[in-house]
């Protein structure tokens, strides 16, 4: 399924979303929600762990709108 995800930080995550545009909002413990304004808005919410599981990653792009190659670029 989501094999050609990588496992990642979510530092790196959180590092390649800031590059477009979404900022940190708030923190309850462990998740970071990040919030690009537009329309529409998207938030997004990180777990901050050691390091980001597959499906945990696919569901963070698809809560971004963003496509994985797109992803990948801004790593």
């Amino acid at each position: 399924m989501s094999s050609k995800y990588p496992v990642l930080s979510p530092n790196k995550i959180i590092k390649a979303l800031e590059k477009i545009d979404f900022q940190k909002v708030s923190q309850k413990g462990s998740h970071a929600k990040y919030k690009k304004l537009g329309i529409p808005t998207r938030v997004v919410i990180i777990p901050m762990h050691d390091e980001i599981a597959k499906g945990t990653l696919k569901s963070i792009l698809e809560q971004a709108d963003i496509q994985l190659d797109e992803f990948l670029n801004l790593l």
